[in-house]
C-alpha cells in the first residue's frame, strides 16, 4: 500500500512474451496500485505490422509513441500510484532502433521519429522504479505460443533475438533512476507464489522511504 500523499510510479519493461502484463496485473492487485496496460487489442496497426513490417513500421511506432506519452503524462498528473506495462523509452531504444537497423524504417523516418521522441521525453520525469524483465529466446517463443495471439505466431526468431540484444544494451546503460533486473526464465509468478513474494520484497527493499510502502 502507498501513502496517498506520495506517488509510486513503477514501469515493467521487457521483450514480447517476457511476462510484463501478467506481472503488472499481479503487482497492482497486491500493492493496490492502478494498472496502465499496453495498447494491444485495440491497436489499429499491430496485425498489419506483423504481416508487413516495412510498410507499417513508421505509423505503428508513432502510434505507440503517442499512446505511451499520453499514458505517462496521465500517471504523472493524476498523482495516483500506478504500474505501467512497457515504457515510452523502450519504443526508441528497442523497437524503433531494431526496425531501422534491419531496414524496415528508413533513415529519414527514423530521424524524424527520434526528434519527436526527444521532444516528448523532455517533458517527462523518470518512473520511481523500472523493472527490467529478462527472458531467453526459447522461453519467449514458448510464452508467445501459449497466449495464442494469431498475429504474433509469425514473429521471426531473429527479430526477437535482436530485441533481446537491444534490451540488454538499454538495461546496461539505463541512468533514469532505480531499476531491478529480473531473469524470469526460471520464475513462475502464478504457479509458484513464493517467486512473486520474493520480487515484491525486492521492490520493497529498493525503496528509500520504506515507511511509505509495505507488502501484505
Amino acid at each position: 500500500m502507498i501513502d496517498k500523499n506520495n506517488q509510486l510510479f513503477i514501469v515493467v519493461a521487457g521483450n514480447i512474451g517476457s511476462g510484463k502484463t501478467t506481472l503488472t496485473k499481479m503487482l497492482c492487485e497486491r500493492l493496490n496500485l492502478k494498472p496502465f496496460y499496453e495498447s494491444v487489442e485495440d491497436n489499429p496497426y499491430l496485425s498489419d505490422f506483423y504481416a508487413d513490417m516495412n510498410r507499417w513500421s513508421f505509423p505503428l511506432q508513432i502510434y505507440f509513441l503517442s499512446h505511451r506519452f499520453q499514458t505517462h503524462k496521465m500517471i504523472e498528473q493524476s498523482g495516483a500510484s500506478a504500474v505501467q506495462d512497457r515504457s515510452i523509452y523502450e519504443d526508441a531504444h528497442i523497437f524503433a532502433r531494431a526496425l531501422f537497423e534491419q531496414g524496415d524504417l528508413d533513415k529519414r523516418d527514423y530521424e524524424s521519429y527520434l526528434r519527436l521522441y526527444h521532444s516528448m521525453t523532455e517533458h517527462l520525469r523518470y518512473p520511481t522504479l523500472m523493472i527490467f524483465l529478462k527472458r531467453s529466446l526459447p522461453k519467449l517463443k514458448e510464452r508467445i505460443q501459449l497466449r495464442g495471439r494469431g498475429y504474433e505466431q509469425s514473429i521471426p526468431s531473429d527479430y526477437l533475438e535482436r530485441l533481446n540484444g537491444y534490451y540488454h544494451d538499454w538495461y546496461e546503460g539505463y541512468t533514469g533512476g532505480k531499476a531491478l533486473h529480473v531473469d524470469t526464465d526460471d520464475l513462475d509468478f502464478i504457479e509458484q507464489p513464493e517467486h512473486f513474494d520474493q520480487l515484491v520484497q525486492r521492490i520493497y527493499d529498493s525503496m528509500e522511504q520504506q515507511d511509505l510502502f509495505y507488502t501484505y
